[in-house]
């Protein structure tokens, strides 16, 4: 009951992002681009909860809209990553000996390489953009997913159920696509969660490098980018959208950690 009660906050958080994502305009009726130079970097208050950033636009309003330009590029990364991993891990588990381990030494060293300084190799050479910083988290995340459903593969391709399916003389096709992948992909959900969040802090982080959505787009990376200039000033500027993405990451960890536990039967 403690643990259950333990995930209603994270639950209702990220219940809230999805709001924020699939209808804003019900969380905040202000206009994220509209400026007014006369309430520039006013505090916390009545007029704006958040404050108003330098130019005067509602931070709030800022922080909610942003969270779909944010979470959009996590969760398609994300899953960029997951379908890139499974086929990579799949092809690695199910090829010949000095195929395997061609790939899994792949897999080994772009693991050692930190997501976003693999994220940025990646965008040095594809340049900056909204699409490219998705394709450079998925690609930093991929070694995460290929290297568990290897390890997987090689348990289930030596399961009695599929041995006896290749005694029956079903075609390898048939094998992989009706035991071996449904029972590898058991773990995806547990690192997908976790990803997410590991996703929207190379989001955030490759955005406040200027190298994601560019201003006047609201999105949490690029506000933090802007309020750096004027934290003496207007510390809320900077500090909502850090708490919104602080909070988005440890409610995806904290979910995600209790996805494991249950997966790995260590919890009810």
């Amino acid at each position: 009951m403690t643990s259950s009660r333990s995930l209603l906050a994270p639950m209702a958080f990220l219940a809230l992002l999805a709001l924020a994502v699939a209808a804003p305009g019900l969380l905040t009726g202000v206009d994220p681009l509209a400026a007014d130079p006369v309430s520039a970097l006013a505090p916390p208050g009545g007029a704006h909860w958040f404050g108003s950033d330098h130019l005067g636009r509602d931070v709030l309003s800022r922080v909610v809209y942003g969270a779909r330009h944010s979470l959009s590029i996590g969760v398609t990364a994300t899953a960029l990553a997951v379908a890139a991993g499974v086929l990579l891990g799949l092809a690695a588990g199910l090829s010949p000996k000095w195929l395997d381990e061609a790939l899994a030494r792949s897999f080994d060293v772009l693991s050692t390489l930190p997501e976003l300084l693999l994220a940025l190799l990646v965008i040095a050479v594809t340049g900056p953009g909204t699409g490219n910083v998705i394709f450079a988290i998925a690609v930093a995340q991929v070694p995460n997913y290929a290297r568990v459903i290897r390890a997987q593969t090689f348990v289930v391709r030596h399961a009695g159920y599929v041995e006896q399916a290749v005694t029956f003389g079903r075609s390898r096709a048939a094998i992989t696509a009706g035991h071996v992948l449904p029972n590898v992909l058991g773990p995806i959900p547990v690192l997908a969660t976790i990803g997410l969040g590991q996703a929207v802090i190379a989001a955030s982080g490759l955005s406040f490098l200027g190298m994601g959505p560019q201003p006047p787009a609201a999105e949490w990376g690029a506000m933090l980018s802007e309020a750096r200039n004027y934290l003496r000033v207007a510390w809320w500027e900077a500090l909502f959208p850090g708490i919104a993405i602080t909070l988005t990451v440890v409610s995806l960890t904290v979910v995600g950690r209790r996805l494991q536990r249950r997966f790995e039967g260590r919890t009810p």
